[in-house]
């Protein structure tokens, strides 16, 4: 007999019609380019089979992945050819997948370029490095004749100060633009979601949004066309009286001013909740509830003053506008999508 688990005492909602607006508002504000998706680290944290089926009936159809093992659950909604892994093909077996199913390599260097070709060539995309120093071939390697033996599809590079008004922008737009008509090739690409907001000379035929497709505000310009997507929320798992003079989680950080009564709520830094949430404060039916003391790795204990009816089994939700939790933590709006952790139901 199967016996069926109880529900989680964690879950993390999606507002899939945000993340499908935030992907139109970043097509139309691709102008005459097309918007593309990164769906890499399961869609930012917030899950593959749910955000890459409403990225594509929003009308997206190129996806981006960092590696090979993120191909198979992202193709099981799109055709792979659409799937663009930013890794590239470093040894044969990767690239006799990439030919095997379809989906497309960025080459990111030279080695690259020949094991692909090598192996049996095929479309390919293919990354310049023009300042970030990642991955990707130096601008003055484009007239090697391994590059020139590719079948580039889309030429990429990336921007490495988008979210800042930086001349290191412009000097990579110009280097781009350098290489552009060395090497052939269909279409280009240089726009991450920031590099949508600095104007239309940067965004070329195909932009890379990820961040914002999820809710993340990486330049005032998009604050007005982005909506919140994920919304973490965790039970509240005990309620006790304590009286003035206790202390409160490891360290003993926080003491009792008075006889107060706290809750214990299931979330901790293993759900990627980290130790930089201390102070903050969870919510329930627009009231704010406290955390005291530290982060635990499974749980948090919050003030249950201004909330007397909260008991066992409620919710509280956390705060997870991005730009605001970013404030509030000091991590990146990037970590803070990424380090959600997978007990969320």
């Amino acid at each position: 007999m199967t016996v069926e688990p109880p529900p989680p005492t964690l879950r993390l909602r999606i507002d899939e019609s945000a993340l499908a607006a935030n992907w139109r508002a970043l097509d139309r504000l691709s102008g005459s380019a097309r918007a593309g998706a990164a769906v890499k680290a399961n869609c930012y944290g917030l899950g593959v089979e749910t955000c890459v089926p409403v990225l594509r009936d929003a009308g997206c159809r190129d996806f981006f992945v960092a590696h090979w093992s993120e191909v198979t659950g992202v193709a099981a909604h799109v055709a792979p050819e659409r799937i663009a892994v930013l890794h590239g093909a470093g040894n044969r077996a990767e690239a006799d997948y990439a030919r095997a199913i379809g989906a497309r390599p960025v080459i990111d260097s030279l080695h690259q370029a020949k094991l692909w070709t090598e192996s049996g060539g095929g479309p390919c995309h293919l990354m310049v490095d023009t300042g970030i120093n990642r991955l990707g071939i130096r601008p003055d390697k484009a007239g090697d004749p391994v590059i020139q033996a590719l079948e580039v599809e889309v030429l990429l590079s990336h921007l490495a100060c988008a979210d800042e008004d930086s001349a290191m922008n412009a000097h990579q737009l110009d280097a781009f633009r350098a290489v552009l008509p060395q090497i052939r090739h269909r279409e280009a690409s240089l726009s991450n979601s920031a590099g949508i907001a600095l104007g239309p000379q940067y965004r070329f035929d195909l932009t890379r949004p990820g961040l914002s497709l999820y809710g993340g505000v990486p330049r005032s310009e998009l604050a007005a066309h982005i909506r919140q997507v994920a919304y973490p929320e965790a039970a509240l798992i005990a309620v006790k009286t304590i009286r003035a003079g206790e202390h409160v989680g490891y360290n003993a950080t926080f003491t009792a001013p008075r006889d107060m009564r706290v809750g214990t709520v299931s979330l901790g830094y293993a759900d990627g909740i980290l130790r930089a949430w201390a102070g903050a404060s969870l919510r329930h039916e627009g009231c704010s509830i406290p955390i005291l003391g530290k982060v635990s790795m499974d749980m948090v204990v919050v003030n249950l003053t201004e909330a007397p009816n909260l008991q066992e089994g409620d919710w509280l939700s956390l705060p997870y506008a991005l730009p605001e939790a970013a404030a509030q933590t000091g991590l990146s709006q990037y970590e803070l999508l990424t380090v959600l952790g997978n007990r969320f139901g």
